[in-house]
């Protein structure tokens, strides 16, 4: 089984290219998870693929500093440089991407408003009685 789930933040802005022969889109960016018992803060940083319109929509919707989860699957490629010498890497091809925080690409990361709704004319409820469930 090869299954992995991540929640992070994006390091950098998603990057979209098509493919040349059937011009299929593919979003690539690095998530940054942060290490949850290191004694200083520490992240693990995993570069992230996305295919067809999933990709577009991460291309056009997330920026850097944007908080997401991902699921997806573990691939090691392999690929030699101009000089000779062997590389492997390791890239999550993301399934799913949830967006757990929204908001316009250029817009900065802060309260999750979905909606953009103007919250500041809501007030609390201070007796329950007249709520119908």
């Amino acid at each position: 089984m090869n299954q992995v789930t991540l929640i992070g933040r994006l390091a950098k802005d998603p990057e979209l290219r098509f493919t040349a022969g059937s011009g299929k889109a593919v979003a690539t960016f690095t998530l940054a998870v942060d290490r949850p018992f290191a004694k200083e803060k520490e992240a693990d940083f995993f570069r992230v693929v996305v295919w067809g319109k999933t990709g577009e929509n991460c291309a056009n919707y997330l920026a850097k500093g944007r908080l997401v989860a991902i699921q997806g699957r573990l691939q090691n490629n392999n690929f030699e440089t101009q000089s000779g010498e062997k590389r492997f890497t390791t890239e999550v091809v993301a399934d799913r991407v949830e967006f757990l925080e929204w908001g316009n690409k250029n817009e900065n990361r802060g309260f999750n408003n979905p909606s953009n709704i103007d919250i500041d004319g809501f007030q609390a409820i201070e007796e329950d009685d007249d709520i119908p469930f």
